[in-house]
């Protein structure tokens, strides 16, 4: 025993060993993290921007292929200081809305109404599927000559559109709830309406949120078509306009506008798809 301390001292050989802490595989990349995702998810367009920029002040780009963002960005300000772009889009507005309500209408119906039923299955379903393969881009011509050229038939391509997409997912997402839910329903002596009221429609508001996601990017894409033709009025219309003086500045405005309504309107609906779809738990990434 040690004459100082009073304790045996502990050989070395039994001595603990210099361990290295195990760094988990979900915390590895924590440094990445730490970094706000909204600076990560921004830096990808912004080191873009900058690219073109200098690709349009060395000359390699020249302005009347691209015009450079700072010119870009000038035109857009001149166009909202006149009112031309505000009042172009809040008629490009009306029309999205109103071809997404009246298609949104036919195709949740058409979807409740062949997935809900075996009868309406057989009498709507392979008239659908057949015209859904139709090119609905298409049918611009015959649009023209059954509606004329005002707003219906450019609010019937964008609702063309939608009706087919809701249809789809709603119709999907009737008939993939689970036969479980539909028998544990039953037992707790629903009857038809309470099981479709209760059971059905819930499990199937993913499937129509997902189709209105997919409706809402359609109705922009068929809005390009539509005020391509015969338009006085509206993004297309300006577009237009800068095609014939060569005004690549505007048109590039024109396209950030419509990509800037389209992202508005998808967040809007991944917000509502939060709010009413909070019982079901998803996978975020890692």
């Amino acid at each position: 025993m040690s004459s100082e301390s009073g304790k045996i001292p502990v050989p070395a050989a039994h001595r603990p060993l210099g361990l290295e802490p195990v760094v988990p595989a979900s915390a590895r990349g924590t440094r990445l993290r730490a970094v706000p995702r909204w600076l990560r998810r921004t830096a990808g367009p912004l080191l873009l921007l900058v690219l073109w920029q200098v690709l349009s002040s060395t000359g390699v780009l020249h302005p009347d292929v691209l015009a450079s963002p700072g010119t870009i960005a000038r035109a857009g300000s001149d166009l909202v200081a006149d009112g031309t772009l505000p009042s172009a889009m809040a008629i490009s507005l009306r029309r999205v809305a109103a071809g997404l309500a009246l298609g949104g209408v036919v195709g949740t119906a058409l979807a409740l109404v062949s997935g809900l039923s075996r009868l309406g299955e057989d009498l709507v379903d392979a008239s659908v599927q057949m015209l859904r393969t139709v090119p609905w881009v298409g049918l611009i011509p015959l649009f023209i000559i059954w509606l004329g050229i005002g707003e219906a038939p450019k609010v019937a391509l964008i609702a063309l559109g939608v009706a087919f997409h809701l249809y789809l997912n709603v119709y999907a997402g009737i008939r993939g709830v689970d036969a479980q839910l539909v028998e544990a329903g039953e037992s707790l002596g629903l009857g038809r309406w309470g099981l479709v009221r209760h059971v059905v429609l819930p499990g199937a508001l993913p499937g129509a949120m997902t189709g209105l996601r997919y409706s809402l990017a359609t109705a922009w894409l068929a809005l390009v078509f539509g005020e391509s033709v015969n338009a006085d009025a509206g993004i297309g219309f300006l577009m237009n306009q800068a095609r014939e003086f060569f005004r690549t500045d505007v048109i590039v405005v024109c396209l950030v506008v419509y990509a800037f309504l389209g992202l508005t309107a998808d967040v809007i609906v991944r917000t509502l798809e939060r709010l009413l779809l909070q019982w079901r738990p998803t996978f975020t990434g890692q």
